[in-house]
């Protein structure tokens, strides 16, 4: 599908995960992220925090990545960066390395938007989606579902009003106990839970009070989960969570993965589309992976989700999406900047 192209290296640093990638002979080369711990104690990423941690991390991923690659940066034919959207002072960490070595090794710059990164994160392996493809995109900042159409054009169908389904799954594991980031603890206890022990309204939004196709909002969920915390007398809530805490999450996952599987039926109905993706940090999730899976199989779909790996914020996404603009003949100045609100 890309035709072949000298070595790229890619850098994404837009929240807490310092990641590089080398993208060489039409295929992933290397792709290294070092994560951030010192974010857990806090239950969320602290920004300043995170931009020093990505200047002292930079530097050795970049380097893992080519030695990964067997390459020397004098190897490399273009560089690829993370510009938006994300947190301010990581992003300028990522885009002060990426026009560094650009402007030093006289190559060009491309930048990215993180969010076309997790949209064509579905390339970095095989199979591929065909366009046009449905992309349900649902991370810890982002609910949207949109339609991808060759060439970098989206049609949005819709997107959350408020919190993002990643941001309603820490803020209900903080309620639970379970840390941050709470996606993966929330999944794994829902396992085994049972789903219908609490009855939670949909994050869908439907009907007459539907801005569009895909219309969600996660805030309401969240306070629902407080509420039937707050039912149970004080001193027996520690017993009691104990005993319910995977039923919680089951409900709570229950409810959230619905919303999602039924808004991609009636987009792949409305729109004729059978390709879909379903990309972002939350596609990781086993039971939307597996509920997607089953609808897909159903009701004629191509599902496509990306290897865990590449779901949760990685360089390889920036990569392989850095060699369809280049490929294009798409490269950016250097005095590119940072944009933390940056849309699809």
């Amino acid at each position: 599908m890309l035709p072949d192209l000298p070595p790229l290296l890619a850098i994404e640093s837009s929240c807490d995960d310092t990641a590089a990638a080398v993208w060489a002979d039409g295929r992933l080369a290397a792709s290294v992220v070092a994560s951030q711990r010192v974010h857990e104690g806090w239950g969320g990423v602290v920004p300043e925090l995170a931009s020093r941690a990505h200047q002292r991390l930079i530097v050795p991923t970049v380097q893992t990545a080519l030695d990964e690659a067997g390459l020397a940066m004098g190897d490399l034919g273009a560089i690829a960066v993370t510009y938006g959207p994300g947190l301010a002072g990581s992003l300028l960490v990522g885009l002060s390395a990426a026009k560094g070595l650009a402007l030093g090794l006289g190559v060009p710059l491309i930048g990215v938007n993180h969010l076309e990164g997790h949209v064509y994160s579905v390339f970095v392996e095989e199979p591929h989606p065909a366009f046009p493809f449905l992309c349900l995109t649902v991370s810890g900042g982002h609910t949207l579902l949109t339609l991808v159409r060759e060439g970098f054009v989206h049609e949005e169908l819709g997107r959350t009003r408020d919190d993002a389904a990643g941001e309603a799954y820490d803020k209900v594991a903080r309620l639970l106990g379970l840390g941050y980031p709470g996606g993966p603890p929330v999944d794994k206890r829902a396992a085994d839970g049972d789903a219908s022990f609490l009855s939670l309204a949909s994050p869908r939004i439907t009907g007459q009070k539907a801005r569009s196709l895909a219309d969600f909002s996660f805030s309401g969920i969240k306070t629902a989960v407080r509420y039937a915390l707050d039912d149970v007398p004080e001193p027996e809530r520690d017993v009691w969570l104990e005993t319910h805490r995977g039923d919680v999450c089951a409900s709570f996952q229950r409810a959230v993965v619905d919303a999602l599987v039924s808004a991609l039926s009636d987009a792949v109905r409305q729109t004729g589309v059978r390709d879909v993706a379903i990309v972002g940090g939350v596609s990781a999730n086993r039971g939307l992976r597996a509920r997607a899976a089953e609808t897909a199989e159903a009701e004629g779909w191509r599902l496509h989700v990306p290897a865990l790996s590449y779901s949760v914020d990685n360089a390889a996404m920036i990569a392989v999406t850095a060699a369809f603009k280049w490929a294009a003949g798409e490269t950016s100045p250097l005095s590119l900047g940072a944009e933390p609100s940056l849309a699809l």
